[in-house]
């Protein structure tokens, strides 16, 4: 995928159970396809494969390198990085 196809791309955050301060934290970020007609929502599943339907939204995928935001580089699921790269 290349930066022209961007903007089809939301980033959602497969969630931690409840921590002490009952916050879920993202556990893994990965990248899904919008759904049709919606730049804002994620479609159906991650580009991994993974149901979108009980992750958190963070919304587009921002423009340029990297596609996840930057301070969650350490979880990005290397499967939806590897589609993203080609």
């Amino acid at each position: 995928m290349n930066a022209a196809d961007m903007s089809g791309i939301v980033v959602v955050y497969e969630l931690d159970q409840p921590a002490a301060d009952a916050q879920r934290h993202p556990r893994r970020v990965h990248a899904a396809p919008a759904a049709p007609g919606r730049s804002d929502a994620a479609g159906p599943r991650t580009l991994c494969g993974k149901d979108t339907f009980a992750m958190e939204k963070a919304g587009p995928a921002p423009s340029g390198e990297p596609w996840y935001p930057a301070e969650y580089a350490s979880l990005v699921c290397p499967d939806c990085d590897d589609v993203m790269e080609t």
